[in-house]
C-alpha cells in the first residue's frame, strides 16, 4: 500500500461523489482515492468507476463498494480520509456516519462550495432546493420559458444519475423522446429529462461534469443547473435560486446540504403556498430572512391540474406520485393525492398489499409512505415490479402524478389519467427581471478567463 499519499475513501450515491473526485479530488498530488461508497440508490455498488473516468493514476479504475461496508472497508484499504459526498440527509445523519468513521480511525471531511464549483464561460442560472420535491423541476422549465422569451438559445444541464455503465455515461445530449430510449433510461432519469425534452429544451448529463459543460457551452447562450436532491451547483452561478417547501417547514435548517443552498442563495422561492397551512410558509420566510437576509423571497403556487377530471369523481383511485419525492424526499403525498381528494374521489386505494418485489421493499424502507404508489424504476426488474403492482391494485382509474406519462415506459391495463403541476408566482415580474440582470452583469464582466479545471477557488 502507498503511504505516501493520503488514502481517501468517498461515500457516496453515484452522483456528487463522482463529480467531486473529477473537479478536486483526482487533482490533488497527496490523494489516493482507494474506493467509493455507494448508498441510496438501489443496485449501483458492485461497480467500479472507469480507468476512462478515472485517469492514469488508477490504470485498473476504482472500486464501488457498498456502503453497509464502511467500517470494514476502512480497515481493509487502510483509509485515512472518508469524505462524504451525497445529498438530502438530515444532520443527525451525517453525523452518524462522522461517529462510525471517526470510531473506525479515519479523518471525516466535507467539501465546500468553492472547492467543486465550475466556473462557465457562459451566464449560468441554478436552481437547487432545500429538499427533494419542493418543485424545482417546474422552477426550471419556467426560467427556460423566460429565457426563450429574451430570445436566448438554453441549455439545461442536469444533477447526475449515472445508474448504468459509466464509461457510456461520461456525457449524455438530450435533444429527443428517443434519446432516452438510445441512452437506456430509468424511469426516474426519464421524470427529469423527458419534461424538459417534451418542452423544446436541449439537456445534457452523465458523469463528467467539466466536458458536460463545455460541450453545452457550444449549444447555448445561457446554462441553467437543474439540481437533483438538494444538492449544492456543480457549476459557479451568475443567479442562484433555491425553492423551499412549506409542507416541511423547518427542513431548510436541519438537512444537509438544503441549508448551505437556502445561505447561497439570491433568490428563495416558497413553493405550494396554495395547499400550505399560513402559519407553515411563515415559519419557512421566517427561517430564510433569519440565515440569508440579503436572498428576495418570492411566494409562488403549484396548480395542479387533471387531464381529464371527470374520470376520478366517485371513483376508486389508485395514485401514483414521483418516486424520489415519497422516499428521499420523505412526503407522505405529492400532487395526485391532492387532485384526487379534490376531484371527490370515492377511495384512494391502498397500494401497500398488492405491491410485488422491490416495491414491497420500499414501503417497508419507508414507512410514512401509505396511501400512494410511489413510481420506482430504477431497472427493467423494478419497472416490471411496479407495472405487476398496479396490475394488482383493484381500482377503476390510475391516477400518474409523476412528471412523465407512465404509459411510455409500462403498460397500465385499467383507465388513467395524468396530473401536471407548474410554477405559478405571485409576482411574476421578480424572476425575468433578476434573470435578465444576472445575464447584463455577467456580460459586462471584465473576465481574465474562465477558472476551468479545479473547481471555482
Amino acid at each position: 500500500m502507498n503511504k505516501d499519499k493520503i488514502r481517501t475513501l468517498i461515500m457516496g450515491a453515484a452522483g456528487r461523489d463522482f463529480h467531486n473526485f473529477n473537479v478536486w479530488w483526482k487533482h490533488q498530488p497527496g490523494i489516493e482515492v482507494v474506493c467509493f461508497t455507494a448508498t441510496q440508490i438501489p443496485d449501483i455498488d458492485g461497480r467500479v468507476y472507469p480507468n476512462v473516468l478515472a485517469g492514469p493514476q488508477y490504470p485498473d479504475g476504482i472500486p464501488i463498494h457498498s456502503e453497509t461496508r464502511l467500517e470494514e472497508l476502512i480497515r481493509e484499504y487502510d483509509v485515512d480520509l472518508v469524505t462524504f459526498a451525497y445529498s438530502d440527509v438530515p444532520y443527525n445523519y451525517v453525523m452518524h456516519q462522522a461517529a462510525r468513521v471517526n470510531a473506525a480511525g479515519a479523518e471525516f471531511s466535507l467539501l465546500g462550495a468553492g472547492q467543486t464549483m465550475v466556473r462557465s464561460t457562459k451566464p449560468v442560472i441554478a436552481v437547487g432546493a432545500v429538499r427533494t420535491g419542493c418543485g424545482k423541476s417546474q422552477t426550471s422549465r419556467r426560467i427556460t420559458q423566460i429565457l426563450k422569451e429574451m430570445g436566448l438559445k438554453v441549455a439545461v444541464v442536469r444533477h447526475p444519475m449515472p445508474y448504468g455503465d459509466l464509461s457510456k455515461q461520461i456525457c449524455q445530449r438530450f435533444g429527443s423522446v428517443a434519446d432516452l430510449d438510445l441512452h437506456k433510461c430509468t424511469i426516474e432519469e426519464r421524470e427529469e429529462y423527458e419534461p424538459h425534452i417534451t418542452a423544446g429544451n436541449l439537456i445534457f448529463a452523465g458523469v463528467d461534469y467539466e466536458l458536460i459543460l463545455r460541450r453545452a457551452e457550444m449549444e447555448a447562450d445561457v446554462i441553467l443547473w437543474d439540481g437533483g436532491n438538494n444538492d449544492l451547483p456543480f457549476y459557479k452561478p451568475d443567479l442562484n435560486i433555491v425553492v423551499a417547501d412549506p409542507h416541511r417547514a423547518g427542513h431548510e435548517l436541519s438537512y444537509y446540504p438544503g441549508e448551505t443552498n437556502m445561505r447561497m442563495a439570491d433568490i428563495v422561492i416558497v413553493n405550494k403556498v396554495d395547499t400550505a397551512e399560513p402559519e407553515k410558509v411563515a415559519q419557512v420566510e421566517a427561517n430564510i430572512r433569519s440565515a440569508n437576509p440579503h436572498a428576495t423571497i418570492l411566494r409562488a403556487n403549484s396548480p395542479v391540474a387533471v387531464d381529464k377530471p371527470e374520470m376520478v369523481k366517485g371513483k376508486r383511485v389508485l395514485v401514483i406520485e414521483d418516486g424520489p419525492t415519497l422516499t428521499h424526499g420523505e412526503m407522505k403525498y405529492g400532487a395526485g393525492l391532492v387532485a384526487a381528494k379534490r376531484l371527490g374521489a370515492a377511495e384512494i386505494v391502498d397500494p401497500r398489499p398488492y405491491a410485488c418485489g422491490s416495491i414491497r421493499n420500499v414501503f417497508v424502507k419507508y414507512p410514512h409512505v401509505t396511501e400512494v404508489l410511489p413510481a420506482m424504476g430504477y431497472g427493467d426488474k423494478q419497472v416490471k415490479e411496479l407495472s405487476d403492482t398496479i396490475a394488482a391494485v383493484p381500482c377503476d382509474v390510475v391516477l400518474i402524478a409523476t412528471p412523465i406519462d407512465l404509459t411510455r415506459v409500462l403498460t397500465i391495463d385499467k383507465p388513467s389519467t395524468r396530473v401536471t403541476y407548474e410554477l405559478e408566482e405571485h409576482d411574476r415580474n421578480v424572476l425575468p427581471r433578476a434573470i435578465k440582470a444576472a445575464i447584463e452583469r455577467r456580460r459586462n464582466e471584465v473576465a481574465d478567463g474562465p477558472e476551468v479545471t479545479h473547481g471555482a477557488r
